[in-house]
């Protein structure tokens, strides 16, 4: 019986994130942004006919898979390592930025704490939630907008690769504050070893599939294979290395996108992505809301933690991409492109519970992060892109 409710879940986020996909776009709003909407209004806040579970989850977690893939696979190479430096900046920037502003907020809502106390820990915790960043609804919306190639896109996915790498190592140096038994110089190790295994497995991978594609061109076996390859990347570095799997399948991604055929293959993801994975993925946001429990003192925290959130990205971000020598409409592209949270804000968090860092009450703010900046992030993003067209018009005439 659970399986025919799993099947009505199915067609209802699929017809609901589609019909209000539409509706955005015919606002002039990008599709994701319709399909959060969507989840909202059908999950426990609003109408109630759908619940997240185990099983959506995972066909969420699918789904952002597939869309970093995807994202790899389009990733220019030769510019990815031309904005590898500065990508690393922008990310240390939107790292260390949030961790010391949401620190700041809380303390300064809850009052200032001594050095080592709990309430410190739980300070710098909540900076630390501020310091992961969710590129996917980005990369959607860049996608929409075909700008995904270009320099900032690039740059964003760059330093949204890297910003995961450094707030799993401030994670874990936070939680080490807590728990004696963690050990930050593994999660280094480990970070690094995987790396390297990328390399060194990459380079004869993509030797690899291009004998294989040379062998067999734009045939099915070709996307099946680098499909298989991406899921089992994003295992490893989850599994092996306590990296983000979204990471292992970015990285699947960038080690196939010089073959011949990565465009077919990337044709291919997009049909699995577009048809469902990718709509239970954006509208799943949407369904972990749930207002019911908000007292007035959390919606008030809330709104300022949305804020500093971001306006912590933006500042820290944009201000380096400025010093970075790009020009102020693409600095604050990056910083906007930087501000969007999504799953790894909430595994964070999870870690945070767990550790006793985190009130399960204080989810309803990770949230409300994530719905917000993941609404906002698109619409802003259109709307600078919309003022260089503007510019160009302008100079043309």
């Amino acid at each position: 019986m659970e399986t025919y409710l799993v099947l009505k879940d199915l067609a209802i986020i699929v017809i609901a994130a589609k019909l209000f996909g539409i509706v955005a776009r015919k606002l002039k709003a990008p599709q994701v942004v319709g399909e959060i909407v969507a989840g909202l209004i059908i999950g426990p806040s609003i109408l109630g006919w759908v619940n997240q579970t185990d099983f959506l989850m995972q066909m969420a977690e699918i789904g952002v898979i597939l869309l970093m893939f995807s994202a790899g696979l389009e990733t220019d190479l030769k510019e990815l390592m031309k904005t590898g430096p500065i990508a690393t900046l922008i990310a240390c920037a939107g790292v260390f930025i949030p961790l010391l502003l949401g620190a700041a907020y809380y303390m300064l809502f809850y009052g200032i704490s001594p050095w080592g106390s709990e309430e410190f820990y739980k300070a710098v915790f909540v900076g630390t939630i501020l310091t992961a960043t969710s590129v996917s609804i980005t990369v959607q919306s860049l996608k929409e907008m075909g700008k995904l190639k270009g320099k900032v896109g690039t740059t964003i996915l760059s330093a949204a690769i890297i910003d995961d790498v450094i707030g799993i190592i401030v994670l874990t140096f936070v939680i080490g504050f807590k728990n004696p038994n963690s050990k930050p110089s593994t999660v280094i190790i480990n970070t690094a070893l995987f790396f390297a295994l990328a390399l060194v497995v990459g380079f004869i991978s993509y030797k690899l599939f291009k004998y294989l594609d040379k062998r067999y061109p734009h045939t099915r076996r070709i996307p099946i294979a680098g499909l298989a390859y991406c899921f089992l990347l994003a295992y490893v570095a989850e599994r092996y290395f306590g990296i983000a799997d979204i990471t292992g399948a970015y990285v699947a991604g960038i080690i196939l996108c010089s073959i011949n055929d990565s465009s077919y293959i990337e044709r291919k993801v997009d049909v699995n992505s577009y048809m469902l994975f990718g709509p239970v993925f954006f509208a799943s946001i949407g369904l972990k809301t749930n207002i019911d429990s908000v007292t007035g003192g959390i919606l008030l925290f809330s709104l300022g933690f949305v804020l500093v959130g971001l306006v912590s990205k933006i500042i820290g971000c944009g201000l380096m991409a400025k010093i970075c020598k790009f020009n102020g409409n693409d600095s604050f592209k990056i910083g906007v492109g930087m501000m969007t949270r999504g799953e790894v804000a909430l595994i964070v968090s999870q870690k945070g519970l767990s550790a006793g860092l985190l009130e399960p009450v204080y989810f309803t703010s990770v949230i409300l992060l994530i719905i917000v900046s993941s609404i906002a992030t698109p619409i802003i993003l259109k709307i600078l892109y919309s003022r260089d067209k503007g510019e160009n018009e302008v100079q043309a005439a």
